[in-house]
């Protein structure tokens, strides 16, 4: 399957080679909303990502799931609760892919493997 809107000058990488190239955080108006923006090397298969926010305890205040991402470049929005301005937040961001069992016509548990994890990065920040 073709990615939309993709740069054919851009070399694809397999999924062991996809990195995440940027994170960013930007504080909105001292709503406790915040934008996230990430950026990801070119990619052959969709990448899942994880981003989770934390407060200076290691209490998390914020998770969302990206599941195989069609995009390299997102920007989302994000509420923090119990966010206080002037404090350290932890945002991480985990970039993997998940290997999912195939379909059977008997219903059974099936125990998902260890997702592959290709990049994983950690940034500190304050909030305004």
């Amino acid at each position: 399957m073709d990615i939309f809107f993709q740069d054919q000058d851009e070399t694809r990488l397999p999924p062991d080679l996809v990195r995440l190239i940027q994170i960013q955080i930007l504080p909105l108006d001292g709503s406790g909303r915040v934008k996230v923006f990430l950026e990801l090397t070119p990619f052959i298969k969709r990448p899942n990502i994880e981003i989770t926010f934390s407060n200076g305890s290691g209490k998390v205040i914020a998770h969302t799931s990206i599941l195989e991402t069609m995009l390299r470049k997102l920007e989302i929005t994000m509420h923090l609760r119990e966010c206080e301005p002037g404090n350290e937040y932890t945002v991480e961001a985990t970039v993997y892919y998940q290997k999912l069992p195939e379909p059977g016509n008997v219903p059974e548990i099936v125990l998902l493997p260890d997702p592959m994890i290709v990049d994983h990065r950690t940034t500190i920040f304050i909030l305004e």
